[in-house]
């Protein structure tokens, strides 16, 4: 990583909750950790991780309501080496206890974002939402 890497940083911006918004979240991203001067390998294992958080956020939290007009909050921070996405919504209430991948045996396609995830992020965590949000995920990674 270079010299300039991980100064202190804040961005955040909205996005409509929809497959399609996906590829804005992960060019957000991209830009954000430029900024950052955060190492190209490590850059798109992020990436890859906000991405399948986004894409569970529309898949299950909105499942009920796929033509919503709501928006989800991607807000990336840097403090002292430490990155942190949070990510906020207004869609149904997550249960942290019911969140977990499938078995990796189990070979088919999908189901293994939560996985990806935890292999790339040091702390997967959620939050209570504060008003007006329902959820907030914080994924955290030391520089």
């Amino acid at each position: 990583m270079s010299e300039l890497a991980h100064t202190n940083h804040t961005e955040k911006k909205d996005f409509l909750v929809r497959s399609s918004s996906l590829k804005d979240v992960r060019s957000f991203c991209r830009e954000v950790f430029e900024k950052l001067h955060i190492d190209q390998s490590l850059k798109d294992e992020l990436v890859l991780a906000i991405a399948e958080a986004a894409q569970n956020i529309v898949k299950h939290a909105y499942k009920d309501s796929p033509d919503t007009e709501d928006k989800m909050v991607v807000q990336i921070s840097c403090k002292e080496n430490k990155l942190q996405i949070g990510f906020y919504d207004m869609g149904t209430p997550v249960d942290p206890g019911k969140v977990k991948h499938r078995e990796i045996d189990n070979v088919k396609p999908g189901g293994l974002g939560t996985f990806f995830i935890q292999q790339i992020m040091d702390a997967v965590e959620f939050k209570d939402g504060k008003k007006p949000w329902i959820n907030h995920l914080v994924l955290t990674k030391q520089l």
